[in-house]
Parts: structure tokens; sequence; C-alpha cells
């Protein structure tokens, strides 16, 4: 990683010490292959917005390739990976997150869900075998797609709306506005040894979207806000998802679920 010497971190204003939190074992969990997971799932959204999913249905073989893939791009020098940048919305995108001017300690890439997204221009980044890195992702992509279209027409029961697949058909459509980003939290020892503070990877924020489904690698960063406006440490898990409740769902006019604030904090080397 680059080191930056002190006088630097003084352009880093997202340096801040991290919120007090507690590790939380009581996040919701919800397996999809139980007959109550519908009734658990809808509980969840009411009092947290946030939930972990087990038997989920997605391949591991499909996380573990992505994961991989992801691992090889992120790991590629920065000039290498600009090729693919700036995000405009969509491509590699470094410290800057979106458009009102928020930093971060992450590197991202951000692509539609559509499967005609990966252009031309990542096979320079992708080398001789682009193709590799587009089937790893069209396979991960079209299997939590699966997953959230279940978990939204169960969401869709719980408010008692007409059409079950009054969300899912929005995910589902070729016009669909739907995003996947991989964010990369890469580990940045000197500053917190010069500081003896914690990095902002992705600062405190709720997500606009309907839902957000998150999976990371087997590291801890990520945390949650709760009601009484507590922080919370969400404790790893690479082999399930994690599921939030975002504004566009929340202020749905028949809607009584909590929307989530979370933030990544102190990252450690984490893919997500």
């Amino acid at each position: 990683m680059v080191l930056i010497s002190k006088p630097a971190l003084e352009q880093f204003s997202f340096i801040r010490n991290r919120k007090p939190t507690t590790v939380f074992s009581g996040i919701p969990l919800i397996d999809l292959s139980k007959p109550d997971s519908k009734h658990l799932l809808v509980e969840a959204c009411e009092e947290f917005g946030f939930f972990k999913v087990i038997n989920h249905g997605v391949p591991m073989e499909f996380i573990s390739k992505l994961e991989s893939e992801a691992v090889n791009f992120f790991s590629l020098p920065l000039s290498e990976k600009e090729k693919v940048g700036p995000p405009s919305p969509f491509g590699y995108g470094n410290k800057s997150i979106g458009q009102n001017g928020d930093v971060g300690w992450v590197e991202y890439l951000l692509l539609t869900t559509n499967q005609e997204s990966i252009s031309q221009r990542f096979s320079s980044v992708f080398g001789d075998n682009p193709e590799k890195f587009r089937c790893a992702l069209n396979d991960y992509v079209s299997a939590v797609k699966k997953m959230a279209c279940e978990i939204l027409e169960m969401m869709a029961d719980g408010l008692k709306l007409q059409q079950r697949n009054v969300f899912s058909k929005l995910l589902m459509d070729e016009q669909s506005d739907s995003v996947f980003r991989l964010n990369h939290y890469p580990p940045c020892p000197e500053i917190e040894a010069l500081t003896d503070q914690n990095m902002i990877g992705f600062g405190e924020h709720t997500d606009p979207q309907i839902i957000s489904v998150l999976r990371s690698n087997n590291t801890s960063g990520l945390q949650i806000s709760l009601s009484d406006g507590s922080w919370i440490s969400v404790p790893p898990d690479q082999n399930s998802f994690f599921v939030n409740v975002g504004d566009s769902l929340q202020v749905h006019q028949n809607c009584c679920f909590q929307y989530c604030k979370k933030q990544v904090s102190a990252p450690q080397n984490q893919y997500q």
C-alpha cells in the first residue's frame, strides 16, 4: 500500500474515532429453507431493517469464483485498474464515493446487473480471458437476483400488497437500474499507527434502494445502527448474505419496515 506521511493526513477528513460498538449476536437469522422464514423475515424488517440469510441457494462455487476474480482485479497496479475508470457512473473508483464529494478508504468496481455491461474497455484489465470474469459475474448476479426476488416477494406478502411481484419485477426488468458493486477496503496500518484512530472505509449512510444484499469475506468491519442510536458490529460470515432495508422501501405508503443505517469501519483487507 502507499505510504502516507503525517502532513498528508490532513486531506483525509474521514479519519475519526470509530463509534463505540459491541459485537452483536442478535442479528435476525432467516433460513430460506424453513417454512417460518416469511414470518421471521417480516418481523426482522419491522424491528431491525437488517437480517442475515442462510440456505440462500447461491452456490458457493459462484461465490468463490467471483471473489477470486475480485482479488485478482484489486491486486493489479493502480494504473491498470484506472483503465476502467473513472466511474461514469460505472467503472473503477478509488476513495471518491458518488457525486456528493464523499470519501472513504475504499476502492470499488461499480457495474450494472445487465449481462451486457462488461464492455470492451475491461479487456485490457482482465487480460486474454475477460470472459472468465464476465462468466463469474453473470453466474453470481443471476443467483443473487433469484434469492433477492424471493426475499422481495416475502416482503410484499408481509406488507399485504395485492401484487406479490410488485418489487421483484423491478429487479428482473431488462431496464432495471439495479447495480452490482465490488468493494475493497485495503488495510492502512501506516495511518492508524500515526493517529491511533480507525479508518472509515465507507461512512455512515443509508441506502436509497429498496433493499441492499451484502456479502463480505471473513473479515469484520460492517457496523449498523439500532433504533436507539447505538452502533453494533456485525460478525462476518462469508457463507451467508446480509440484507438491509433501503430508503425506497421504508417510505412506501403501506410500509412499517425500518431502514438500516450502516458504515464500514476499521477495514482490514475486506472484500464486500
